[in-house]
């Protein structure tokens, strides 16, 4: 598997962007969806990652720099084909190296709750995630959760 900064010209990129926001509207109350669309995730603040097998897309991730001390994951989604197959686990990893490397103390995201979330969830908690408080411009809500990283140097 070859992590790399995702191309956004692609159509498989352009293709699995779509699929993660139709996925977020259909599991997420409609005020309650904090997913990026193609433009936003081009703004220069944020690193998009593309996970390939060959010529296969397997899934993406992004960090976004909030403050030069605090980055927040955004955009995570793995393929259906391809679940189950460590996909999210690399992206998430790489993204905590470059985090590190930019020497962020914390790194935050926002995700739902729910069957569609579980997984995800499990992965974060997996990797030393904390449930915590809203962060950024996000506000609490009964769906949504604040998920935080102390990142060691």
């Amino acid at each position: 598997m070859i992590i790399k900064p995702g191309d956004f010209n692609h159509p498989a990129v352009k293709d699995l962007l779509k699929t993660h926001l139709s996925g977020m509207h259909e599991n997420s109350p409609p005020d309650s969806v904090y997913a990026l669309d193609y433009s936003e995730l081009q703004q220069p603040n944020i690193l998009f990652l593309t996970a390939w097998e060959q010529n296969s897309l397997l899934g993406c991730g992004a960090l976004q720099e909030l403050t030069s001390q605090h980055g927040e994951i955004k955009s995570m989604r793995t393929y259906q084909q391809h679940l189950r197959k460590g996909v999210a686990a690399k992206l998430l990893e790489r993204i905590l190296e470059v985090a590190a490397d930019r020497q962020y103390t914390t790194i935050s995201l926002e995700t739902g709750s729910g069957p569609a979330f579980d997984p995800a969830i499990a992965l974060y908690k997996k990797y030393g995630f904390k449930n915590g408080g809203a962060f950024g411009g996000y506000e609490k809500s009964a769906f949504n959760q604040f998920m935080h990283l102390r990142i060691s140097r």
